[in-house]
């Protein structure tokens, strides 16, 4: 970048003080390079005028000429406004002010001819304009581009960006430097920096607009990728990996302990990891697959090969529920191999840890299930070969490092699994220094599970259904929205329901969990339902990842238009665990908002957590749904994840 966009707006003649901070606290606006990379969020058109006879509410922008007729006030109070009426040759336009009367006051003089903009909208038989653009006419040029409208705030307006960028856009056009090779450009028709800079501010046409959009989107997706990948490839150069090539305990399980079929997605994944392991380059792999489509058997059949060399694994989980469950579920499957498992969290005892550390470091235990637990300094390997990380989200670029610095010179290897599948535009961006695997098929045998959404009046209904799923053995989650655990209103719900859900089912014994209750209370009560002593579990959001009982057929999700689509597909996957049919009911009242139809709609309409996935990124956008605008990873100024989708694929091709 040249020194001119380097240099500091607080540098230039003619800006005042108060504008340059007000420029950097609310628009992050530093350099000059700042200002004119801040493009606009439209443009109007400013290259015409229009006759009062021809204008419609649909136009973004009326430019009118005409003469001054008649001003008057009407109203009292507060309620007071300032009207004026504008003729041209083919009628009249009704303009209205509600604030600054006495200023619009002293611009009109009757019998003057004006030029005034903005937009119209229609009042019984006419059309008026709302606080109106007001320029003298005799002082008016017709514009010859159209015009941008900037993103700005109160205390910097977009008056003042544009006044602005006419007055820097010149010099930084003259300073601006190619950075995208010509073959591209060549091969992409896209247009050089510079000519893309001019028309994304000042375009001289629709066509132009677009072209200049296209170049300057190709070459921040490009930047992007082309960061992604170094930092994938300085990982690859700088960390030399241990070398795992034993594939026989692997193999024995498969041929002897199986107890199932692996699906065509998991056994690509197992032969991806078992791949990179022998390289001798470190791996970092994201795992990700839907609800339920046994990330943990990848999971272990990956550990077998590190341990089958002499190596150790571990796999760290969010909470202390799921390190015991997967704990349990490694256990029965390394029991039949002779293989050690142990768990490690909060709650495990000082002499047992103790006991633990030794046999750790004596490399007696072969896989080590844990919370953060595991980050601490006491937990010493003898030979950590590969790392599980459970709920990618959860866990930070530091502590990964904190789980390699436990291997010494050469760092494990590392599998990352999440839950929630990533959109593939998402997984190519936030993602993109990993390489990734999908496991994008359900184990056979198991059950799509049926939703619907029903009113709140239906609730005898869904209360008789469950009563009926019980009667058959089965068990049953209904579960409030609590979204902030310290809201009394929420809590107020959560118990009032607990209640009700009591009086219902007087001979049902019923369990409860929420986030206000201590975690041994809590886990005291999942684990009742976990063991088939409660039938009914309420609850908050506490339940939504990591409780697994393949016996709970029916999850009631009350107030279900409060929840984000990946919150209720999660909700969705604690029931469907197993052989038997199960069934997701979304209860709202009936006033539901737009996004919140639309959510539940897609709800019922699919249960592929990938669709889901990439739904939720068009209605909530790529920031909120992953955090990756807060890390930093997505600088994008122009570009859109889920419209520029072509874009990133080429852009990625092309890094």
């Amino acid at each position: 970048m040249s020194t001119l966009l380097q240099s500091p707006l607080a540098q230039q003649e003619g800006i005042a003080p108060y504008l340059v901070q007000r420029l950097q606290k609310e628009l992050n606006i530093f350099t000059i390079g700042d200002l004119v990379t801040h493009y606009p969020l439209r443009h109007e058109d400013r290259t015409q005028l229009h006759k009062i006879a021809t204008i419609t509410q649909e136009q973004a922008l009326v430019q009118v000429q005409g003469k001054l007729t008649s001003t008057r006030l009407v109203g009292q109070g507060r309620g007071m406004r300032l009207v004026a009426n504008l003729e041209d040759a083919t009628g009249t336009l009704e303009l209205v002010w509600f604030q600054r009367l006495a200023w619009a006051q002293k611009q009109l003089k009757v019998g003057e001819d004006y030029v005034v903009a903005g937009r119209v909208s229609a009042y019984k038989t006419s059309f008026n304009m709302v606080h109106p653009e007001l320029t003298k006419a005799a002082k008016f040029a017709i514009g010859d581009s159209l015009s941008p409208v900037y993103p700005a705030t109160a205390k910097v307006p977009a008056k003042t960006l544009l006044a602005l960028m006419r007055r820097f856009l010149p010099q930084a056009l003259r300073e601006v430097q190619e950075n995208l090779p010509e073959e591209l450009r060549v091969r992409y028709r896209l247009w050089g920096r510079q000519e893309a800079w001019q028309h994304i501010h000042f375009p001289a046409t629709a066509a132009a607009l677009f072209e200049a959009k296209r170049r300057i989107k190709f070459e921040e997706l490009f930047l992007l990728q082309l960061r992604l990948l170094r930092m994938r490839q300085q990982r690859i150069e700088r960390h030399q990996g241990q070398v795992f090539a034993d594939t026989s305990l692997q193999e024995t399980f498969c041929q002897q302990h199986l107890p199932f079929t692996l699906t065509t997605a998991q056994a690509r994944a197992v032969q991806e990891v078992s791949a990179d392991v022998k390289k001798g380059v470190q791996m970092n792999r994201l795992l990700q697959g839907d609800v339920g489509s046994g990330k943990t058997m990848v999971a272990f059949l990956s550990m077998l090969v590190p341990i089958a060399s002499g190596a150790q694994a571990a796999l760290m989980a969010p909470t202390e529920l799921l390190a015991t469950q997967h704990y349990e579920k490694l256990h029965k499957y390394a029991q039949c191999m002779g293989l050690t498992v142990e768990v490690l969290t909060g709650g495990t005892k000082k002499a047992a840890r103790r006991r633990l550390m030794d046999r750790l470091q004596l490399g007696m235990v072969d896989i080590l299930v844990g919370t953060h637990a595991l980050l601490e300094e006491g937990v010493q390997f003898k030979q950590l070969g590969l790392v599980v990380i459970d709920e990618q989200h959860r866990f930070g670029v530091e502590q990964r490092a904190k789980l390699w610095s436990k291997q010494g010179e050469t760092p494990p290897h590392v599998l990352v699994m999440t839950a929630t599948p990533i959109p593939r535009t998402l997984a190519m961006t936030a993602y993109g220094d990993l390489d990734s695997s999908v496991l994008d098929e359900m184990p056979q045998g198991r059950k799509p599970i049926k939703t619907s959404h029903c009113a709140e009046t239906h609730r005898l209904r869904v209360f008789q259904f469950i009563r009926e799923q019980l009667a058959e053995g089965r068990q049953a989650y209904i579960v409030y929205p609590l979204i902030e655990e310290s809201s009394k209103l929420d809590y107020q719900d959560l118990m009032d329901g607990y209640e009700s859900v009591c009086r219902a089912f007087p001979q049902v014994p019923v369990s409860i969990a929420h986030g206000r209750m201590g975690p041994e209370e809590k886990a005291y009560e999942m684990d009742r339902f976990v063991r088939g002593e409660t039938k009914i579990m309420v609850a908050t959001t506490v339940i939504e990842v990591g409780i697994d009982v393949p016996n709970a057929t029916v999850m009631v999700i009350e107030s279900a238009d409060r929840f984000g689509l990946a919150q209720l597909h999660q909700l969705r996957g604690r029931v469907g665990r197993g052989a038997e049919q199960s069934y997701c009911i979304l209860l709202t009242g009936y006033k539901l908002s737009k996004a919140a139809r639309t959510r539940l709609q897609t709800m019922v309409g699919t249960s592929d957590g990938f669709v889901i996935a990439n739904a939720d990124l068009k209605l909530r956008g790529p920031g909120s749904l992953w955090g990756v605008q807060q890390s930093g990873m997505l600088r994008l100024k122009l570009a859109d994840l889920q419209e520029d989708e072509n874009i990133l694929v080429v852009a990625r091709k092309e890094a």
